[in-house]
């Protein structure tokens, strides 16, 4: 069984692929010959599900950028994330945004984990409330 932040990476890869090649989510998933971890698919069509009130929230939580001038790997993770705060309260919000901040590093350019940090934390505030206290 697959660790979610490798179920994440899968979902990052995936929801990547439905970008590139114009699919919708439960198009592409259909047509895999070997389906992805329960909770890559969870993420991948909570997104999809969820689209038009993800983007919402990224839109008016990014200071001055619009989401289609955005990179795609930044703007992908941006909508996991959005989508595991706001729609899976059962993962730490710590965990969502350190995992999100990682992949951008590994697959983005060299400022998109900070860019993805700043705006997945406002986010967070905005859905989740205000940050837990360190030792709560």
């Amino acid at each position: 069984m697959p660790t979610r932040r490798e179920a994440r990476e899968r979902a990052l890869g995936l929801a990547y692929e439905c970008e590139q090649r114009d699919l919708a989510p439960s198009e592409l998933l259909a047509d895999l010959p070997v389906p992805p971890d329960p909770y890559a698919v969870r993420l991948v069509l909570g997104v999809e599900a969820h689209r038009e009130e993800i983007d919402a929230l990224i839109s008016k939580y990014s200071e001055h950028w619009a989401i289609e001038r955005m990179p795609v790997v930044d703007r992908t993770l941006l909508r996991l994330g959005t989508f595991e705060l706001g729609w899976v309260p059962d993962v730490p919000t710590a965990v969502v945004i350190s995992e999100a901040v990682e992949l951008a590093k590994q697959y983005s350019t060299k400022d998109s984990g900070r860019f993805v940090n700043g705006l997945l934390s406002r986010i967070a505030e905005a859905v989740r409330g205000a940050p837990e206290a360190a030792g709560g």
